[in-house]
């Protein structure tokens, strides 16, 4: 039953993937067909909106988070493939044990994701995207249900937190935020003005990550229901960093590649996903760390008479 539940899991987030995916190619399209305005340069004339910067921003958010979602997905896929085969049975216990912690991250995570992906993508298309006949609204009707079968996202994060980090005293979260934390030098020593700053966010937020991790270790014994309140939270939080880096990963990777004579477009495009996502995605770490672990006080005495 619980093999059946993973892989499930594992799939529906792959349908938020592939419906953020999807979405953004529509919109994207449309961006870049429909003429509305003029350039911030002073032309008198029209320009498709995607030569806008708040346009390009929403592509760009769409795109980025896709990418980052995409690679979670593949990774824990990956893991899921070690635990099942790898040759060392020792290997497959700790890959086993990374399989069981990301889980529930890229089925909510990426289901939620993909909700807010469509949703931009509506915006994207402005009035054009409310009416039924453009197609955007079915690619968020398509993603929401993923949020709810195959247990919710809050029971995701409640698993998250209670049987993938509380219980082994978080002792997966760390391995793999060692993982992560063991990029900072190959990030330190590349000459790039893009991997200093996703380096730098990258820190910051697997600071955040390994805080809250720690919070939910020492206060899970103590006071579970302001741990509970914290869930998703959390939950979005590991997303959010363990994206970041691979999304980084992925930065290095292109710079190298640039350096071999690689396709330069795509290259470029890997680049500006990746401190896309640095700078306007994993920037929301910290605060979601204080989230976590301030989050208690309000929830706690909601619907208390006496607060």
């Amino acid at each position: 039953m619980f093999t059946m539940m993973n892989n499930a899991r594992l799939a529906i987030g792959l349908e938020g993937v592939g419906v953020a995916e999807r979405a953004y190619q529509h919109a994207r399209t449309y961006a870049a067909e429909r003429k509305q305005g003029r350039a911030l340069d002073g032309s008198d004339e029209s320009v498709a909106i995607d030569r806008h910067p708040d346009v390009r921003r929403m592509l760009l958010s769409m795109r980025a988070q896709t990418e980052a979602m995409r690679a979670l997905a593949y990774y824990a896929a990956a893991a899921l493939d070690a635990a099942k085969r790898h040759e060392d049975e020792a290997v497959r216990r700790e890959k086993q044990a990374l399989v069981d912690l990301l889980v529930p991250v890229v089925k909510a995570w990426s289901t939620d994701t993909g909700i807010e992906v469509a949703n931009t993508g509506i915006q994207v298309l402005g009035g054009a995207g409310y009416i039924e006949e453009s197609g955007a609204p079915q690619f968020l009707r398509d993603v929401r249900i993923a949020a709810i079968y195959e247990g919710t996202n809050g029971i995701q994060a409640m698993d998250l937190i209670g049987r993938k980090v509380a219980r082994e005293d978080g002792v997966t979260a760390q391995a793999l935020i060692a993982d992560m934390r063991g990029l900072d030098g190959s990030l330190a020593e590349a000459q790039g003005d893009d991997t200093g700053a996703i380096r730098e966010s990258l820190t910051e937020g697997i600071d955040a990550l390994a805080e809250a991790t720690d919070w939910i270790v020492a206060t899970d014994p103590e006071n579970p229901e302001a741990v509970a309140a914290g869930a998703v939270p959390y939950l979005r939080l590991l997303g959010l960093v363990a994206g970041g880096w691979l999304m980084a990963k992925a930065a290095l990777a292109a710079e190298e590649g640039l350096r071999a004579g690689g396709d330069k477009a795509f290259l470029m495009d890997k680049l500006v996903s990746a401190r896309f996502y640095a700078d306007h995605v994993l920037v929301q770490a910290p605060a979601l760390c204080r989230t976590v672990t301030r989050g208690w006080n309000a929830v706690g005495r909601f619907g208390d008479e006496d607060a």
